[in-house]
């Protein structure tokens, strides 16, 4: 049996467990890059009759 699997997480749950370890490990300079590398930005837009709206950040990025 699988380490994560014994361990009752999802392979999802593991994998990111992972990168966290590694970007972690990084170097200052090098780890930086890599942690904006990991944020989200999701944006919404509604359609109507085949035109896209505007469009709105659902979560606004963090300015760094």
């Amino acid at each position: 049996m699988s380490a994560w699997k014994s361990a009752g997480i999802t392979y999802l749950q593991y994998a990111n467990i992972c990168a966290r370890a590694v970007r972690n490990s990084l170097k200052d300079d090098v780890r930086a890059v890599a942690l904006r590398r990991d944020q989200n930005n999701l944006k919404f837009a509604k359609w109507e009759n085949g035109v896209q709206k505007e469009q709105h950040f659902v979560n606004p990025p963090k300015n760094n």
